[in-house]
């Protein structure tokens, strides 16, 4: 397992790649696994959660601050100070509500912890762990938490170098960064391909079960 966050802005995941950009990495994936018997998976989620409970949080957390210099240096009646309290719940859990703050308002390392889940979840989900020889990887990238994380079967794991993940998913940040999405998960696929064909050559599994095209999920 490895991450990386990369500090490109969040759009919906469809947008993130679109349409051509979608068939290039699906004929990379493709291409890299007519020299192996392993498989590649890649997924684009949109966001791991909707985090919808922080823009609450910090209102209410804000409607119980602002009330004491109320109560303390004014001569404002409980209803009047009731209904200021509401006001400014209503209007900041509105505001912080949208998808760029909500986002701002959860720590680095939630998001981190939830991105990291919906990555697991997905290698579960698209049965990389039923490959035979274990030969399995996932390339994951949570939109929203920035976030990019590779996920190796142990098969497979146990025969790369230490800090080899790392550096595949360091190159795939930084072509996102640039806004080279697409270049940068056919880079990927292709070097997480190389490794694969190094140790797992075709034959020495079952045939590939797997989809070949890249997974978004909005």
């Amino acid at each position: 397992m490895t991450d990386r966050r990369y500090t490109r802005n969040a759009p919906r995941a469809h947008t993130f790649i679109p349409n051509p950009d979608d068939v290039r990495i699906s004929e990379a994936i493709a291409a890299a696994e007519t020299h192996t018997s392993g498989e590649i998976v890649a997924v684009v989620a949109s966001e791991s959660d909707s985090y919808l409970y922080a823009p609450f949080l910090w209102a209410a957390l804000a409607a119980l601050v602002v009330v004491w210099p109320l109560i303390y240096f004014t001569w404002m009646t409980v209803q009047w100070i009731a209904v200021i309290q509401l006001v400014v719940f209503a209007s900041l859990a509105a505001i912080l509500a949208s998808r760029p703050w909500r986002y701002r308002l959860v720590p680095r390392s939630v998001l981190v912890e939830r991105a990291h889940a919906r990555a697991v979840e997905q290698f579960l989900v698209q049965n990389l762990h039923t490959t035979a020889g274990r030969t399995g990887v996932l390339i994951f990238v949570s939109v929203a938490e920035r976030y990019a994380e590779i996920l190796a079967d142990a098969g497979i794991h146990a025969k790369v170098p230490e800090g080899t993940w790392q550096s595949i998913v360091d190159d795939l940040t930084s072509h996102i960064g640039d806004g080279r999405t697409a270049d940068g998960f056919v880079s990927a696929i292709g070097q997480v391909g190389r490794h694969l064909a190094e140790h797992f050559p075709p034959g020495s599994a079952p045939a590939h079960t797997l989809s070949n095209h890249l997974i978004v999920l909005n």
